[in-house]
């Protein structure tokens, strides 16, 4: 309550400088993922990049792209809702199709395990008369539920790089 105008300039100057620093701690985050829950046949990261790759060479634009190259990012600190937690990130840089998506990926996942995980399967029914039901079937089909491939050979990060600063 006993901050200036200019003590609050001061502030805004840094989390500006901050907020320009983000796609840098994008790109952090993701390399942790290569060091994240080994149980898998791939590193969080690898399927992360192969989402990604799949995307590209499916014709994806640069914020779908970059959307399924994080969409995995919450894995460690909200395993039980990284699906929220990519999209709180990603949502005010992209489009809100890209965030919806991203948000709701982990419950159209579950059309795939569900059973095996003794949960409805057909969950994401809920939805199927969103306008971005489509998309998100899409990119759990094609990209994400393709990408535990430890065969796959997926674009490096260095690749989306430029794709996280630009978004």
């Amino acid at each position: 309550n006993e901050g200036t105008p200019t003590d609050y300039e001061c502030l805004n100057t840094l989390e500006d400088e901050f907020v320009v620093a983000l796609p840098e701690r994008i790109i952090d985050a993701l390399e942790d993922l290569d060091n994240s829950l080994a149980i898998y046949q791939n590193s969080r990261l690898k399927p992360s990049l192969q989402s990604a790759t799949c995307a590209e060479y499916d014709g994806a634009d640069i914020e779908m792209i970059v959307g399924a190259l994080i969409h995995d990012l919450g894995d460690d600190l909200a395993p039980l809702n990284h699906s929220q937690l990519a999209a709180a990130i990603i949502r005010p840089y992209v489009r809100g199709e890209v965030a919806w998506v991203i948000e709701h990926h982990g419950v159209f996942q579950m059309y795939y395990y569900g059973d095996a995980m003794g949960v409805d399967k057909n969950a994401r029914e809920i939805y199927r008369d969103h306008k971005w039901f489509d998309s998100c079937e899409k990119f759990c089909e094609r990209w994400d539920q393709m990408s535990f491939d430890p065969e796959y050979t997926s674009h490096p990060l260095e690749h989306f790089e430029p794709m996280i600063r630009e978004i």
